[in-house]
Protein backbone atom coordinates (compact mmCIF):
# COMPACT_ATOMS: atom_id res chain seq x y z
CA UNK A 1 0.00 0.00 0.00
CA UNK A 2 1.08 3.16 -1.22
CA UNK A 3 0.43 6.38 1.24
CA UNK A 4 1.66 9.67 -0.34
CA UNK A 5 2.82 12.65 2.82
CA UNK A 6 2.54 16.15 1.94
CA UNK A 7 5.57 18.08 2.35
CA UNK A 8 3.29 20.54 4.34
CA UNK A 9 2.33 17.35 7.23
CA UNK A 10 6.05 16.87 6.69
CA UNK A 11 7.21 20.07 7.92
CA UNK A 12 4.78 20.46 10.10
CA UNK A 13 5.97 17.21 12.03
CA UNK A 14 9.47 18.22 11.89
CA UNK A 15 8.63 21.65 13.10
CA UNK A 16 6.63 19.65 15.92
CA UNK A 17 9.92 17.62 16.61
CA UNK A 18 12.01 20.47 16.47
CA UNK A 19 10.23 22.45 18.91
CA UNK A 20 9.86 19.04 21.55
CA UNK A 21 13.72 18.85 21.20
CA UNK A 22 14.31 22.76 22.21
CA UNK A 23 12.08 22.33 25.26
CA UNK A 24 14.37 19.47 26.73
CA UNK A 25 17.69 21.49 26.09
CA UNK A 26 18.90 22.35 29.44
CA UNK A 27 21.90 23.77 31.61
CA UNK A 28 23.26 20.18 31.69
CA UNK A 29 22.87 19.41 27.87
CA UNK A 30 24.70 22.75 27.04
CA UNK A 31 27.59 21.85 29.48
CA UNK A 32 28.08 18.62 28.34
CA UNK A 33 27.75 19.32 24.78
CA UNK A 34 29.98 21.90 24.98
CA UNK A 35 32.60 19.78 26.95
CA UNK A 36 32.64 16.76 24.80
CA UNK A 37 32.93 19.63 21.19
CA UNK A 38 35.80 21.41 23.21
CA UNK A 39 37.73 19.10 25.57
CA UNK A 40 37.19 15.63 24.04
CA UNK A 41 36.39 16.12 19.93
CA UNK A 42 39.10 19.02 19.99
CA UNK A 43 42.29 17.29 21.87
CA UNK A 44 41.25 14.13 20.04
CA UNK A 45 41.14 15.98 16.76
CA UNK A 46 44.64 17.48 17.41
CA UNK A 47 46.03 14.37 18.44
CA UNK A 48 45.08 12.93 15.07
CA UNK A 49 46.48 15.88 13.28
CA UNK A 50 49.81 15.26 14.92
CA UNK A 51 49.82 11.74 14.22
CA UNK A 52 48.57 12.40 10.63
CA UNK A 53 51.47 14.84 9.95
CA UNK A 54 54.55 13.12 11.30
CA UNK A 55 53.16 9.79 9.45
CA UNK A 56 53.03 12.14 5.91
CA UNK A 57 56.23 13.67 6.43
CA UNK A 58 57.66 10.12 7.30
CA UNK A 59 56.04 9.21 4.29
CA UNK A 60 57.69 12.07 2.34
CA UNK A 61 60.59 12.50 3.92
CA UNK A 62 60.54 15.72 5.12
CA UNK A 63 59.31 17.92 8.02
CA UNK A 64 55.78 19.01 9.23
CA UNK A 65 54.74 22.33 10.81
CA UNK A 66 51.91 24.06 12.25
CA UNK A 67 49.99 26.55 10.59
CA UNK A 68 50.22 30.12 11.49
CA UNK A 69 47.15 31.78 12.30
CA UNK A 70 47.54 33.81 9.19
CA UNK A 71 47.52 30.28 7.61
CA UNK A 72 45.08 28.77 9.72
CA UNK A 73 42.64 31.84 8.36
CA UNK A 74 43.10 30.82 4.81
CA UNK A 75 41.91 26.71 5.59
CA UNK A 76 46.26 25.60 6.11
CA UNK A 77 46.59 23.34 9.50
CA UNK A 78 49.79 22.72 8.68
CA UNK A 79 52.40 21.81 6.46
CA UNK A 80 54.29 18.50 5.20
CA UNK A 81 57.51 19.93 3.56
CA UNK A 82 56.23 22.54 1.98
CA UNK A 83 52.97 21.37 1.03
CA UNK A 84 50.14 23.13 2.71
CA UNK A 85 47.28 20.70 3.82
CA UNK A 86 44.22 20.84 5.75
CA UNK A 87 43.42 17.32 7.96
CA UNK A 88 39.67 16.69 7.97
CA UNK A 89 37.12 13.92 9.35
CA UNK A 90 35.96 11.38 6.28
CA UNK A 91 32.73 12.88 6.94
CA UNK A 92 33.95 16.27 5.84
CA UNK A 93 33.81 14.62 1.94
CA UNK A 94 29.98 13.99 2.53
CA UNK A 95 29.52 17.94 3.22
CA UNK A 96 30.06 18.71 -0.57
CA UNK A 97 27.80 21.75 -0.33
CA UNK A 98 29.20 23.15 2.80
CA UNK A 99 30.29 27.20 1.83
CA UNK A 100 33.93 26.62 2.89
CA UNK A 101 36.06 26.14 -0.19
CA UNK A 102 39.68 25.09 0.67
CA UNK A 103 42.77 25.86 -1.54
CA UNK A 104 45.07 23.14 0.10
CA UNK A 105 45.54 19.30 -0.06
CA UNK A 106 43.39 17.24 1.96
CA UNK A 107 43.95 14.79 4.35
CA UNK A 108 41.16 12.72 5.54
CA UNK A 109 40.95 10.28 8.26
CA UNK A 110 38.74 7.91 9.67
CA UNK A 111 38.14 7.16 13.57
CA UNK A 112 38.54 3.03 13.42
CA UNK A 113 38.36 0.71 16.47
CA UNK A 114 42.21 0.78 16.96
CA UNK A 115 43.26 3.67 15.39
CA UNK A 116 42.73 5.99 12.30
CA UNK A 117 42.88 5.57 9.04
CA UNK A 118 43.99 7.99 6.59
CA UNK A 119 44.09 9.07 3.48
CA UNK A 120 47.34 11.10 2.47
CA UNK A 121 46.98 10.92 -1.31
CA UNK A 122 46.45 13.85 -2.27
CA UNK A 123 50.27 14.91 -0.94
CA UNK A 124 51.86 11.56 -2.08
Amino acid sequence: MKVKISIKEIRKYLLKEFKNSLNKIDQATVEQWVRDLVIVKTFAGLRFQEAILKKGAEIKKTNYRLAEPDEESKGIDSYIGDIPVSIKPHTYELKAALPEHIETKIIYYRKIDDGIEVDHGEIL
